[in-house]
This record gives structure tokens, sequence and C-alpha cells, in this order.
């Protein structure tokens, strides 16, 4: 009977002492379930010619004809091949960037001086797109770029580069733009894992003489193995899904630039402010969920496989 009654009083203990963990959590769930799971229910219009004014009742079931419109596209290729390719330069250039970052911030001995680093790093992500695209525009501006303007005094004023009319130098543009804006989030985020890390580890690896170099390599990486796991599955989730404010506004929506900038987010935009079909854009969010949760799925499976303790299920 007592050991009864000790076990309830543990578990009446224990489900006190999470209150305030689900206190906390409750506005996630809440913002989750609002704007996560009951748009769900807007899916059927990808299934159909939806009519505002009819609702999702009245509205003619169309069954695929709205994929038509992404899949029987001259362009579908071109903007699936751009999305893939530059969600695939983004996670690698940023992965070994935030991880390099977060390696040297972590051997900075100062606190006030990687406290100060660390602040310049995460500025650029919290500016909004439309102002990246007003500092990439007053570096590329043909009348008043900064870039124009040193060719102008070094070559002459009739040498002054139209930069939004050549598709050549956007591809890498992109990714710099992108990592400038977001290496400091995940360099943050691996700062945190690394701050974590016992220094008897370290200690150790110096009394055996091991270099800087070495305890990173045998000490600090392997510990954000599981980190940077989830963090590839987590992109992997993204991969037919392109950033549109950095396709559309950096680039000023250029349609000379449409050939190595145009993705699937983009093109849709263009496609709804034309036609104004809400079906078809729904069934191009509709595709890009299903593959994003493949790839999840099928990612997740592979870094099983490859090392299980940094997989997410």
């Amino acid at each position: 009977m007592n050991k009864t009654g000790g076990g309830l009083r543990r578990k009446r203990l224990l489900q006190r002492e999470d209150i305030p963990l689900y206190i906390m959590s409750f506005p996630a769930v809440i913002s989750l379930i609002i704007f996560s799971y009951l748009p769900m229910g807007g899916l059927v219009m990808a299934f159909q010619n939806f009519n505002v004014t009819k609702g999702f009742a009245g509205s003619d079931f169309v069954g695929l004809k709205n994929f038509e419109f992404l899949f029987s596209s001259s362009d579908a290729f071109i903007i699936t091949r751009n999305t893939v390719l530059y969600n695939l330069a983004f996670i690698a250039v940023n992965l070994f960037l935030s991880v390099a970052v977060a390696l040297i911030l972590s051997e900075i001995r100062s606190k006030r001086s990687a406290k100060v680093f660390q602040t310049i790093y995460m500025m650029p992500f919290f500016l909004s797109w439309a102002v990246v695209a007003i500092l990439v525009s007053a570096f590329l501006d043909r009348s008043n770029g900064f870039v124009n303007q040193i060719l102008g005094s070094a070559a002459g004023e009739s040498v002054r580069i139209n930069w939004y009319q050549r598709p050549e130098i956007w591809p890498a543009l992109l990714v710099f733009v992108n990592a400038w804006k977001g290496v400091g989030y995940q360099t943050v985020l691996y700062l945190a894992v690394i701050s974590g890390i016992s220094n008897d580890y370290y200690e150790a690896a110096v009394l055996d003489g091991a270099t800087r170099f070495q305890q990173a390599k045998y000490i600090t990486i392997p510990h954000l193995r599981t980190i940077i796991g989830i963090s590839l599955i987590m992109s992997m989730g993204n991969i037919f899904r392109g950033d549109f404010g950095l396709f559309y506004n950096v680039t000023l929506d250029s349609g000379a630039l449409y050939s190595v900038t145009d993705v699937i987010d983009t093109y849709i935009y263009r496609g709804l402010q034309s036609m104004g079909n809400l079906g078809m854009n729904a069934a191009a969010g509709f595709y890009q969920s299903v593959v994003g949760l493949v790839m999840v799925v099928v990612s997740n499976k592979v870094i099983s496989k490859i090392d299980p303790e940094s997989a997410m299920f």
C-alpha cells in the first residue's frame, strides 16, 4: 500500500513539475494548429476549380487538372532545376560556413569579443528581403551602384554594366547573399551545442598533446553530428521550395534573369497574378509539400544508416 502511495505521489509530483513546460509550449502549439494544421483543409482546392463565392462545397471538382499547370509548362524543367540546385548549394555552403564560424567563435576566449562577433553575424538574419534587395541594388544599380561607380572611375563613364541583365553572375551572387543572411542563425545553433561540451574532453586532449585542429576534429565536430544531421533532414524538406523574398525581391523580378533565377514559388506567383487561379496555386503547394515529406523520410533513412544517433526518427 505504501509503495502504491509513493508511486502516486511521484507521479503527481512529475505532473506538477511539467505544468510550466506545458504553459510555455502552449503558444507554440496554438500557433502550429492555427497556421499549419487548420490551413491543410484548403488542400481540397488543389483538386477543384475553386470559386470564392461558391466555396469549397460548391466549387467544381477537376481532379488532377490543376497539376498540369506545373508539369505541362515549357518552363517546368527550368524552375524545378533552379529550385533544387539552389537549395542544394544553400545547404552545402551554409552548413560549411556556419560550422566553420562556430568553431572559430568557440576559440575566442574573451566573452565580450565573442558576443560582439555573434551579434555582427546575427544582424543580417533579422533584415527583411526587401531591405536586402535595397542593399544589393545599392551595389549593382546601373546608374548609382557602388560597383558601377568604381568601374566608371577606373575605365570611364561608358563602362556601366546593367547587372540585372547579366544572368551569369546571379547563381553565385544569390548563394552569397543567402549565406550572408542565414549563416549567423545557424552558427548560433552550433555554438549552443559546442558550449555544452564538457571541458574535461579538451583538458584530456591537451594533456595528450592534441592541437586545436585535432581537438576540433576529434571532439567538437563529433559532438555536432546530431544537430548537423537534424539540420540536413529539415533542410531537405524544403528542397522544392524557393525562398520567394530572395528570388523575387533581390533580383527585382528581372525577366532577363528568369533562366537562372526563376523557381517554383516565383513562377506560381506570376501565374496567380496573370490567371488568378487559386486551385493551381494550391496544387503547386500540395506538390511541394508531398515532395518535401518524401525527402525528409528518405534523407532520415539515409542518415540513420550512416549514423543512427543523428536521425530524427
